[in-house]
C-alpha cells in the first residue's frame, strides 16, 4: 500500500472505524456521555479510560483487545465497535466477560470484589434479526423468567442497521449516524466536531498510516508464504493450503483473528462460515 493510498483510508475513515472510534472516546466527557445514553443512566466520573486495552491472562491463553475500556467506581465497560458479522458475537461477548472479570480481581480474593460489567457492541448489522435497535442480555432462571441471578454482568448490542427502531432519541440518532446518515442531533453534532479534531492530529495520522501500512505489508508477506506452503502440495490443493498457511503466518505475527477472519473473507471471497474452518 502507498502512502496517499493510507492518507486516503484516514481521510475517508469514518465513526463505525474502530480506530477511529477508539480515539473519539478519549474524551472523557464525550465518552461519559455516550454511556449514559446508551445505557439510560447516570454516570458520576469516569475514573479509568483505556483505550483499546490488551488483555493476557496467560501466556499461551488467547488474549483480546478492547476497543474501549472503562471502570466508574464498581463498574466496568467494554465499548465495542463491530462491522464484521462473523455469527460468533453472542461466544465473543461471553469470553469478554469472562477475561474483564479475571483481569479485574485479583488471585485469591474474594468473589465480592468482581466489578459490575458491562459489554457493549455497537453493530452496523442486526446480530440477531429480529429488527430491534437494541437486545440486552442478562442472566435468569429458566423455570421462573422473573427471577435474575443478578451476577453482575449484562452484554448489549446495537443494531444501528435499524435505529429507527431505538426508543430514545437520541440513541437513536447516534444510531443513525453510525449507519451513515446525517443526523442533526447535538449530541451528535458533538462526536462529529470530535471527529474532525482526531482527524486533524498529524500523530494519530501518522499512527494509523503506519499501522495500516505495517498490516498490509504482514499481509502480503504471510500471503506469499502461504500460496508457497499451498504450491508444495499441488496445483489442486494450492488454494486452500495456501489460506491455510495465510493463516498460521498470521497467527504467528500475533494478528487478531478478527482481523484475519475479514482479510480472508475478503481476499478470497469466502463466506463467514467458510472462513472459520481455516482457524
Amino acid at each position: 500500500m502507498k502512502m496517499q493510498e493510507a492518507i486516503k483510508a484516514w481521510e475517508e475513515l469514518e465513526i463505525k472505524d474502530d480506530f477511529l472510534f477508539a480515539k473519539v472516546m478519549r474524551d472523557k466527557r464525550l465518552c461519559k456521555k455516550l454511556l449514559e445514553r446508551l445505557l439510560q443512566t447516570k454516570i458520576k466520573d469516569i475514573v479509568y479510560l483505556e483505550e483499546q486495552k490488551s488483555i493476557d491472562i496467560e501466556k499461551d491463553a488467547k488474549s483480546i483487545r478492547l476497543d474501549v475500556y472503562i471502570e466508574e467506581g464498581t463498574r466496568v465497560f467494554n465499548l465495542e465497535m463491530q462491522t464484521t458479522n462473523k455469527r460468533n458475537l453472542p461466544k465473543r461477548s461471553r469470553y469478554y466477560q469472562g477475561l474483564i472479570d479475571l483481569n479485574t480481581i485479583e488471585k485469591g480474593e474474594n468473589y465480592k470484589k468482581l466489578k459490575e460489567s458491562y459489554v457493549i457492541f455497537i453493530c452496523t448489522f442486526d446480530p440477531f434479526h429480529q429488527g430491534k435497535a437494541q437486545y440486552t442480555f442478562e442472566n435468569f432462571c429458566q423455570e421462573d423468567k422473573e427471577l435474575k441471578l443478578n451476577d453482575g454482568t449484562k452484554k448489549i448490542f446495537f443494531n444501528a442497521k435499524d435505529y429507527i427502531n431505538a426508543e430514545d432519541e437520541e440513541v437513536r440518532e447516534f444510531l443513525k449516524y453510525v449507519n451513515g446518515e446525517k443526523s442533526d442531533s447535538p449530541f451528535v453534532k458533538e462526536i462529529k466536531d470530535r471527529v474532525a479534531k482526531v482527524k486533524a492530529s498529524k500523530e494519530w495520522r501518522l499512527e494509523y498510516v503506519t499501522l495500516l501500512m505495517r498490516e498490509q505489508e504482514i499481509w502480503e508477506e504471510a500471503e506469499e508464504k502461504g500460496i508457497e506452503k499451498g504450491i508444495e502440495k499441488g496445483r489442486e490443493e494450492e488454494r486452500e493450503e495456501g489460506i491455510r498457511g495465510l493463516v498460521t503466518v498470521l497467527k504467528e505475527l500475533n494478528v487478531p483473528l478478527q482481523t484475519i477472519l475479514v482479510k480472508i473473507q475478503q481476499q478470497y471471497n469466502l463466506s463467514p462460515e467458510a472462513s472459520q474452518k481455516y482457524l
